[in-house]
């Protein structure tokens, strides 16, 4: 018999860095940072230009410019280190539209009108649904990623981390609308659905290659239809500009390290760092807009849905002792990718 060399033979270069524990931690909480940041920065540019909560259609323009400017920013950077980012496969650029259309322009256009209606320490905690909406959907599509007890009661305690935000005015109180927490659920659900098409997607291609095409083409859908819509940001000045500069490579960073870390880990393993987005954003929506976060439900919140998703991404021990199985691969497929 030959034996396999290949069980000896060094991982390829590019997946060496990105597979040691101590650049994954410290990657992994530089993009819930990052993504943490995005929700006070962007009620902040609203505030700046003028936006007010019924201009739906400026709030696509402005989503728009960010993620086109992404795009563009990681395609530049995807040739500075030596990467084509053509399409050259059969299917592949059909696979970037629907996932630029899905994953960007879907979902932002329920997040950005449901942050104009709601606090940025609530978008945050809600947005954290995400990781649960991926678990209830990998029990249906992937028989070795079923949903177990520990999965169900890390669903239950963010669910009851879901009530505590809102506590203050009841389920469906005066507090709670449609157009704002509804939203930001909805936009949850539209990421944790399109990331599972992502993460197979990205198997077959370059990450960088994938996220440049994917945030360039939402971004433009997104421009079209808040220009069609009668949208404008007016003139943009030097704070404004920078700030929309920076939401822009906030995503273009945010979203490659994390195509990155869940290429080359485990899905489970990396998207257990998602319960730091909602503290970060809990703690720079108190700095930056001054929004009362030590509150006994927002306090509560933040606890229920962290341990919820601790336990729902939590990799069982053969995962966690790096088997690259299936199960390794597609538990929890998306989850914890934010903003």
């Amino acid at each position: 018999m030959i034996p396999d060399s290949s069980k000896n033979a060094p991982p390829p270069p590019d997946t060496i860095p990105f597979s040691r524990p101590i650049v994954m931690v410290a990657l992994a909480t530089l993009c819930c940072l990052l993504w943490g940041s995005s929700y006070p920065a962007i009620k902040t540019g609203y505030a700046m230009l003028g936006i007010t909560q019924d201009d739906i259609p400026s709030k696509l323009v402005y989503a728009g410019y960010r993620f086109l400017l992404a795009g563009l920013a990681v395609a530049v950077a995807a040739r500075l280190l030596g990467k084509g980012i053509a399409l050259r496969r059969p299917g592949q650029l059909r696979q970037v539209v629907v996932l630029g259309v899905a994953q960007t322009s879907l979902q932002y256009v329920f997040f950005y009108i449901g942050l104009a209606y709601t606090t940025g320490l609530r978008a945050s905690i809600l947005n954290a649904t995400t990781t649960f909406f991926s678990v209830l959907l990998a029990h249906f599509l992937y028989r070795d990623d079923r949903l177990s007890a520990r999965k169900a009661s890390g669903c239950l305690l963010g669910l009851a981390g879901v009530l505590a935000v809102n506590a203050d005015a009841g389920l469906l109180g005066a507090g709670v609308t449609l157009q704002g927490e509804g939203f930001i659920v909805l936009a949850a659900f539209v990421l944790s659905a399109a990331s599972i098409y992502g993460k197979r997607v990205s198997q077959h291609m370059d990450a960088m290659t994938m996220t440049a095409w994917q945030l360039s083409i939402g971004g433009l859908v997104l421009l079209a239809a808040g220009h069609a819509a009668g949208g404008s940001l007016g003139s943009l000045d030097l704070a404004s500009s920078v700030l929309l500069l920076y939401l822009a490579l906030l995503s273009a960073v945010a979203f490659t390290l994390w195509s990155l870390l869940l290429k080359h880990n485990p899905v489970g393993v990396v998207s257990m760092f998602a319960f730091l987005v909602p503290l970060f954003g809990a703690l720079l929506s108190g700095v930056w807009l001054h929004e009362d976060v030590l509150t006994w439900n927002n306090l509560a919140a933040l606890v229920l849905v962290c341990a919820g998703v601790v336990l729902v991404t939590r990799s069982a021990p053969a995962v966690a002792r790096g088997r690259s199985g299936p199960l390794a691969r597609s538990a929890t497929p998306g989850a914890g990718r934010p903003d």
